[in-house]
């Protein structure tokens, strides 16, 4: 059986896009082909780093790439994981399928290195419970 390929994409490809690609790479890469990318590439957060780690995914390797890269690329799924790429990205040529997934920016969370840590938790957690949605029913 054929990979489906899924691309996620965010502004910045530093947390939630590429926390998504871990979880999903993780849990189903048997099923899937994945990546992700950004409007603009930035670096991969060290707190989605540490936040996935706890679930035994290493981002440590993943780097953050512009999306610009991707296009025209077959993709079965394409899905922006905040509004800022619904609206900065809201087609890539060569998707099939456009999901719409929105989700808070962690990296915008202030405060403590353990209340920030905390607020990339959330994000992740709430990704984990849609990604293994996803995985169930795509």
């Amino acid at each position: 059986m054929e990979k489906r390929r899924v691309l996620f994409v965010c502004v910045h490809n530093s947390a939630r896009s590429q926390m998504a690609e871990g979880m999903l790479r993780a849990w189903a890469g048997d099923r899937f082909e994945v990546a992700s990318a950004g409007t603009e590439a930035t670096g991969v957060r060290p707190e989605a780093i540490t936040a996935m780690a706890e679930l035994g995914i290493d981002l440590s390797g993943h780097t953050s790439k512009p999306v610009a890269g991707f296009v025209g690329q077959a993709w079965d799924f394409l899905i922006p994981v905040c509004e800022e790429a619904c609206e900065a990205c809201p087609y890539v040529p060569g998707a099939k399928k456009v999901l719409r997934w929105a989700f808070d920016d962690p990296a915008a969370a202030t405060g403590t290195d353990a209340e920030r840590l905390a607020a990339f938790r959330t994000v992740r957690d709430a990704l984990g419970a849609q990604i293994r949605d996803f995985i169930a029913t795509a």
